[in-house]
């Protein structure tokens, strides 16, 4: 009989580039899956291998080999440290690594972290390299999240996070469908950073300025929202589509602040209306973007009132995507399902991710 309980640890190197999420969580099967997020700490990168994560586009064939190696051992020693300080032994750690190249069209997506520096660095069984089986089976090898929507928040209708974009996951006619709405903290945060801070804290800034109809009518205009379902934005689509929108407006930040946030709000907005199922859907928000209290005040304003907003820890805000990475690690060792081809657009489900050690 296999076991019904596991404890792993998830890393996550987002977008932003701030640091590596490490994520202690235990997992439990009886009819359905629990989890508890039992530590979790976010490490910041050394301040060159910052700086070479994030342009890690640009670098040779041997600069990023090198990187991967370095960036794989140094994992797996924040891994141990932080291991030993908890006096853990977790069943595997399960990273994400960091996403230089995601061409699925021509066959690729790369996360740098060497498995095996991870492996022998931290001494755990490693589990990465979860988009590339995905991606081989005609799939876009994202998102990998959805699954664990499905499996560990099977009672909330919409799932959303926050982060650099926004994206939303959901049930719909039987299947999990997922997708990027629209921009989120890139393009804000942007924005405050011409005002001398990292981010709108709360959205204060945001509520300082005016709406600007022009520009709310042209992004909402924009080719990406006539879509449907399965899509993604890049840092490329803000840079070509959105980006020329905001700059030739000639706003202040704050004028730009406000639009865009009602513009999110009315594009999230949307997406619930369109696709709920109950007249009050339950929402679950999580990433940066969940503490921005006047964008949920807009989103509550588009929605009318009538939905639920589920309560999430800070802990889980801020660390679903590595407690999802750590679960996609269970699954693959019980050699089950942990990416859908209804998200992706494969040819069949998978159980993908490279098992070290």
């Amino acid at each position: 009989m296999s076991p019904t309980n596991y404890t792993s640890i998830g890393l996550m190197s987002g977008t932003s580039g701030d640091g590596l999420d490490i994520a202690y969580c235990s997992y439990e099967l009886q009819h359905q899956w629990s989890y508890e997020i039992l530590d979790a700490v976010t490490m910041p990168f050394p301040k060159e291998m910052g700086e070479k994560l994030m342009n890690s586009h640009t670098l040779s064939a041997l600069e990023l080999a090198l990187l991967d190696v370095d960036f794989g051992k140094w994992m797996g020693e924040k891994v141990r440290g932080y291991c030993i300080e908890k006096q853990i032994k977790p069943l595997a750690v399960c990273s994400h690594g960091h996403t230089v190249f995601h061409q699925p069209a021509k066959g690729l997506s790369l996360q740098i972290g060497n498995g095996w520096g991870l492996h022998q660095a931290s001494g755990l069984k490693t589990i990465n390299d979860f988009r590339m089986l995905d991606i081989q089976l005609g799939g876009q090898g994202a998102p990998l999240v959805p699954i664990g929507d499905r499996l560990l928040f099977p009672s909330i209708d919409f799932c959303i996070n926050l982060g650099g974009i926004a994206n939303i996951s959901m049930e719909s006619a039987g299947k999990r469908i997922a997708f990027d709405i629209c921009p989120f903290n890139l393009l804000l945060n942007a924005q405050a950073n011409a005002l001398g801070a990292d981010y709108d804290q709360g959205g204060t800034w945001a509520s300082q300025g005016t709406l600007n109809e022009k520009l709310f009518n042209a992004l909402n205009t924009l080719p990406y929202y006539s879509k449907s379902d399965a899509k993604s934005l890049g840092r490329e689509d803000l840079e070509v589509d959105f980006l020329p929108l905001l700059i030739s407006s000639g706003l202040s930040e704050k004028d730009i602040l406000r639009t865009l946030v009602e513009h999110f709000a009315f594009q999230i907005g949307q997406v619930i209306i369109q696709h709920k199922i109950s007249d009050y859907p339950s929402v679950l928000i999580t990433g940066g973007g969940a503490y921005n209290t006047f964008f949920i005040d807009r989103l509550n304003s588009q929605m009318e009132g009538k939905w639920l907003q589920t309560h999430a820890s800070s802990k889980l805000i801020e660390f679903k995507e590595a407690l999802v990475f750590g679960f996609l690690g269970v699954l693959r060792l019980r050699n089950e399902i942990n990416c859908l081809s209804s998200v992706t657009g494969a040819r069949n489900d998978s159980s993908g991710g490279v098992i070290f050690g």
